[in-house]
């Protein structure tokens, strides 16, 4: 904890210098009287207050300390729901992900568990799905509708390559649709981006682009999911770099082989290797984290893992307002007491 305004702490010696000049006081009022017998006086006394009497004013110096280091703003990390309101789910759906190391196979256990995944999440969090293999598509825009998530999930149909920093590009794309500055073009080759062109065509004139720090933008976040590297498309550290600039977090998963394997699909064969490298690279340029799951139970915990992550953070609070409560609460509780118990307030 530390404080917004540090010099109010001296402010604290107040209470304290109020309870010397009370005992002070009370010292000086004491009177020396002789009597005949001390029985005499217990008879005449009777049964005093006790503790009960010195329980009022502490709680109310305890309310003054509390008020007072209020005034002096603290800020304390705490873990509260996060501001979260949009996730999207890019997923890998070439044809590696029939692979069956990761049981019943990879594409299958991805599902599950994004499915599950989607079940985790507050009911008023958007999600939308990107598929990519050679290109990326969005499957279903973000939406609070599980249903129509869980369909797009479904739905998936494997195809060959995989274009990683397309996922992402779209992906931003999807979050931020009137950015002028993302070029969907980019995800085509030279030639199709010559034919899209016309030589007339008219330039709109693009707001400057300014950059944000990494992980900043808190209203979003990126799940991308992959079983192999990069074989066309953007380069991804150029993708990733775009959502550095725009503050977005892109966490990565990692599912099958690391070291390689030869998969064979529909009549021809392909060697696939898991890019581990470069996923931790997107992760920790966008200020978020890589995940490697080598089984479908392994899945299914990043994915709970990642759920209670995107839920809740961990952010520096300032807590002025709880202190000030709990002063509040301590001098009604010491001015009720003084009343219940002596018929006046200390």
């Amino acid at each position: 904890m530390h404080f917004l305004w540090p010099h109010q702490l001296w402010l604290l010696l107040l209470p304290l210098l109020v309870l010397l000049y009370l005992l002070l006081l009370r010292r000086k009022k004491k009177l020396a009287v002789r009597y005949a017998s001390l029985a005499i006086v217990k008879e005449a006394l009777g049964k005093g207050p006790g503790l009960r009497r010195h329980i009022p004013p502490a709680l109310f110096l305890l309310a003054l300390a509390a008020m007072l280091l209020a005034s002096a703003r603290p800020v304390a990390t705490l873990t509260l729901p996060s501001t979260q309101q949009t996730i999207i789910l890019a997923m890998d759906v070439s044809g590696s992900m029939r692979a069956t190391d990761v049981q019943p196979n990879r594409l299958v256990a991805a599902q599950n568990a994004a499915k599950a995944f989607l079940t985790e999440l507050p009911r008023d969090v958007k999600v939308g799905i990107v598929a990519f293999a050679g290109s990326a598509q969005v499957a279903q825009l973000p939406t609070v509708n599980r249903e129509d998530l869980v369909t797009a999930i479904d739905r998936f149909q494997m195809q060959r390559a995989t274009a990683t920093g397309n996922a992402i590009v779209m992906s931003l794309a999807t979050l931020f649709p009137d950015d002028g500055h993302i070029d969907l073009q980019l995800m085509q080759n030279n030639r199709d981006r010559m034919r899209g062109t016309a030589i007339d065509a008219e330039k709109k004139e693009k707001k400057p682009f300014t950059p944000v720090a990494p992980g900043s933008y808190t209203s979003a976040a990126i799940i991308m999911l992959t079983d192999g590297q990069r074989t066309t498309g953007v380069d991804p550290l150029e993708a990733a770099k775009m959502a550095a600039e725009r503050g977005v977090r892109v966490y990565t998963v990692g599912i099958g082989t690391v070291d390689g394997e030869t998969i064979g699909f529909e009549g021809w064969s392909m060697r696939v290797r898991l890019d581990e490298e470069t996923l931790k690279q997107i992760a920790t340029r966008t200020s978020a984290e890589y995940f490697y799951a080598g089984t479908a139970q392994d899945l299914k915990k990043v994915y709970e893992t990642l759920s209670t992550r995107l839920t809740v953070e961990k952010k520096e609070t300032e807590v002025s307002g709880l202190l000030s409560l709990l002063a509040a609460a301590l001098a009604v509780l010491s001015a009720g007491l003084s009343v219940l118990w002596f018929n006046r307030i200390l």
